[in-house]
């Protein structure tokens, strides 16, 4: 059994020793509110926001009605805001799963030098799995602790209690987050097995005996040749659950209307987790091939069909090496996943393969393939969801890069924060690419409290716009530049604390509104005001997931017009996964790591020559550029192109500065732009998925 990462304890009785999350009191939101919208609006609008908002909270007013009323649910709740958050954020969200909401772990690349070591390596996989699942089925698993910020504080553990019981089911409003918390029914004891676009049950435990590593792999290898026979196979159902969430919700309704179609989704929807052998892709396995691979499974014609997008942990297994797991997002958060893939990837480096030793179930019954009746209506259905799944494959642009110059080892020598300091990095990029800053999330854990899921740190800070400002500004001295940076990340690390602490804005403002339409009250101003929209149009999705062992997470935009930057900091590097879609002329994933690396570079001479003028050495080496170019080419200025396709406002300004700076973009190269974009379908309008 691998060795946990850092001290934890026992959980006995779960979360509720945890205290509630706490309502913020209203005024300071507002005015928090009001403090985050600075860098984003110009004064204008900023100035028609500060008369909405200040009439919300006025004394007596709406804004007091619904507080109080957010208090009263807040005392019958264990935590108020966690069914009004799952649902705005995850269930109501009708996109398509695959790229827009489930994140994913990509393994290191495998070297399977015969068909049988990719069979092997899932036997084990499985193995592990199912030690993991013991751990939680005793209620074994060691307690987390807060690591970061705060450090040492207990978490809340539930999420982990969803990973092999829970299901997403397709509604056509709404999606419901099934779980199964009965203590009286018996848990489910088989996995399905998805090969070739074929759905194979595998009962994992048999006469109460789980089977061992040699009768995994004798059953993987049945299904391998069973998946083989051309006459049985049936149509790629899984295609369906990449679907939008309405479409999916009205496919699965088609099929209900038969009993073998009945029979196979329970059989689906019950199962612990889905194992998912595919076929070569005949791609050239880099970090980011592997990572668009697992996102999207490469479409129809590849392993796009060889899942089930429903279920919240599918483990993939390419017979090429291209390894990894695709997590169903609402259940739980990446730092779940994560723990769990880390404990599988140690298990199967520290534990040899058992596939002798263990005692063998004597009668192995034979795998049993689920069977589908298709109508001529859902063979409709199938050839929709692999058009639209096919334009999502080749709309997404995704690069993963992994920047070597230094990691957090660096950044903690100057007394700064690893994760604030990246943070400030992609702002700086932002700017440098489109000469403004744009409403950002990062995600940031609450389960410090009861059912604690997360909140948002909102990384576009007034601090941070006037430190890239400087950076650009060929007058500003280093002195100047050096205080701005330390002041944006004293910023971002302040609003980091609030989040963890439940004192935020997010959860709050979303809790408002829930509250007035329960209330059946028309919408409050301030929650149709043209700054809230710009507000929540994260086009940075952002999330810090750091791992102990050699994988990457990554997940798409969230946003048309928006990046997805997921970035794993290591002692010596850090690797970031930047993804957009390339029907956006706004935005270049390549282009954008390219303006992010050359900002870390300047970020980290800063620093340098910072220190070197402190130690009293104004000569050393301070103009040095690792990248061999002159100074003044690593200022970068912002490229003059066609301004942004977002329509919801305008681009921000300070106080101090009335006139917005222009709204430029990334241009991108010109057979990309006018091939790709003229082959591309345009994404569908901005989900509110946020990652991690």
């Amino acid at each position: 059994m691998p060795v946990l990462d850092r001290e934890r304890e026992t959980e006995q009785g779960g979360g509720d020793a945890l205290p509630k999350l706490p309502v913020p009191a209203l005024g300071d939101t507002l005015d928090l509110y009001l403090r985050t919208l600075r860098p984003l609006l110009t004064e204008e609008q900023y100035q028609e926001t500060l008369k909405i908002v200040t009439t919300f909270g006025a004394p007596g007013g709406l804004g007091e009605l619904l507080q109080r009323r957010l208090l009263e649910r807040s005392e019958n709740r264990a935590n108020w805001v966690y069914d009004y958050w799952l649902n705005d954020m995850y269930l109501a969200n009708r996109m398509a799963l695959p790229i827009n909401s489930s994140p994913v772990m990509v393994f290191p690349p495998q070297h399977f030098r015969a068909p049988i070591d990719s069979l092997r390596f899932a036997a084990h996989l499985i193995s592990g799995m199912l030690e993991y699942k013991s751990l939680l089925d005793t209620r074994s698993l060691p307690l987390d602790y807060a690591r970061g910020q705060l450090a040492g504080t207990p978490l809340c553990m539930e999420q982990y209690y969803r990973l092999f019981t829970s299901y997403r089911l397709p509604g056509p409003q709404r999606d419901t987050l099934v779980a199964q918390q009965s203590s009286v029914m018996p848990e489910p004891e088989h996995i399905i097995v998805a090969c070739r676009n074929q759905f194979f049950v595998m009962d994992v435990v048999i006469n109460f005996r789980r089977l061992n590593e040699r009768d995994l792999l004798t059953q993987l290898d049945r299904i391998s040749k069973m998946a083989d026979s051309e006459e049985e196979r049936l149509p790629p159902i899984g295609l369906l659950t990449s679907d939008g969430r309405t479409e999916w919700a009205e496919s699965r309704r088609v099929l209900m209307k038969e009993s073998t179609n009945r029979d196979a989704l329970d059989m689906i929807e019950r199962c612990l987790c889905l194992v998912c052998l595919d076929q070569s892709s005949g791609l050239d396995l880099t970090d980011t091939s592997r990572a668009k691979l697992m996102l999207h499974g490469g479409g129809g014609a590849k392993n796009g069909g060889n899942r089930w997008y429903d279920k919240p942990m599918q483990f993939v297994i390419g017979s090429d090496g291209c390894c990894g797991v695709v997590c169903e997002h609402s259940a739980f958060e990446g730092i779940v996943l994560v723990q769990c893939t880390e404990y599988l990837l140690k298990y199967m480096r520290g534990s040899p393969s058992k596939l002798v030793r263990a005692a063998s179930v004597s009668e192995l019954p034979a795998p049993r393939r689920l069977r589908w009746k298709c109508t001529p209506e859902i063979h409709k259905h199938l050839s929709s969801s692999a058009d639209k799944l096919n334009r999502q494959v080749r709309n997404l642009d995704m690069d993963v890069h992994k920047f070597h110059e230094y990691g957090k080892e660096f950044i903690k020598k100057q007394k700064m924060s690893p994760d604030a300091y990246i943070q400030v990095a992609l702002q700086l990029a932002y700017y440098k690419c489109h000469g403004r800053l744009v409403s950002t999330y990062e995600s940031a854990s609450i389960r410090r409290f009861q059912e604690g899921r997360v909140e948002n740190i909102r990384s576009a800070t007034a601090e941070a716009l006037g430190f890239v400002r400087a950076m650009a500004d060929l007058k500003s001295s280093d002195t100047e530049k050096m205080e701005r940076l330390r002041a944006a990340i004293n910023a971002q690390t302040k609003y980091t604390v609030l989040a963890i602490t439940g004192k935020a804005i997010d959860n709050h403002l979303l809790g408002l509104r829930e509250i007035a339409q329960d209330l059946k009250l028309e919408k409050p101003e301030i929650f149709k005001d043209t700054a809230f929209l710009i507000s929540n149009q994260f086009i940075l999705s952002t999330s810090q997931v750091p791992t102990t062992v050699d994988m990457f997470c990554c997940y798409g935009p969230v946003v048309p017009d928006g990046y997805g930057a997921c970035y794993n900091p290591q002692s010596d590097h850090v690797l970031f996964c930047v993804s957009s879609f390339r029907d956006s002329p706004q935005t270049c994933s390549e282009e954008f790591v390219q303006i992010l690396e050359r900002g870390l570079l300047e970020m980290r001479d800063l620093c340098v020559r910072h220190n070197a003028d402190t130690n009293g050495n104004p000569s050393g080496k301070a103009d040095e550029r690792p990248s061999g170019k002159p100074k003044e080419e690593t200022l970068e200025r912002p490229v003059q192109s066609q301004a942004p396709r977002m329509v919801v406002g305008t681009p921000s300004a300070l106080g101090d500065v009335q006139r917005p700076p222009p709204q430029v973009s990334v241009s991108k190269a010109a057979a990309k732009s006018q091939v790709d974009i003229q082959t591309q379908t345009t994404s569908q309008g901005g989900s509110k998925e946020r990652k991690i």
